[in-house]
């Protein structure tokens, strides 16, 4: 036999019904907290890789500066060699032209 609805069972129902919303927005605060300390960590994060950004950028520069620096040098190095690689060819010439000379020489000597 079915039961009737009377003003007490309905009003129980209704207290009850009450309760279960109040814990289900106690578990949305509890949600929402949640949310807010994840949105924190989040803006934490974004500030970490903003600085993180930064850095690169300053190593970026200081790379380029590094690779000017290099090109310069290397230039001033290839320039020293080619002195060097002149005056050993001068050197050479010269050492043979002495050489040459000194053969004809001593062959005007003994004829």
């Amino acid at each position: 036999m079915p039961q009737e609805w009377t003003d007490g069972r309905l009003d129980a129902l209704s207290t009850k019904v009450d309760l279960g919303f109040e814990h289900v927005d106690q578990r949305f605060a509890q949600v929402d907290q949640r949310f807010a300390q994840v949105d924190q960590r989040f803006a934490q994060v974004d500030q970490r890789f903003d600085r993180v950004d930064q850095r690169f950028d300053r190593v970026e520069a200081e790379i380029r500066g590094v690779r000017i620096e290099m090109k310069d040098e290397f230039k001033a190095v290839r320039e020293e060699i080619n002195g060097v690689q002149r005056t050993m060819v001068f050197g050479f010439i010269t050492m043979t032209g002495a050489i040459i000379t000194g053969f004809a020489a001593l062959v005007s000597i003994q004829v």
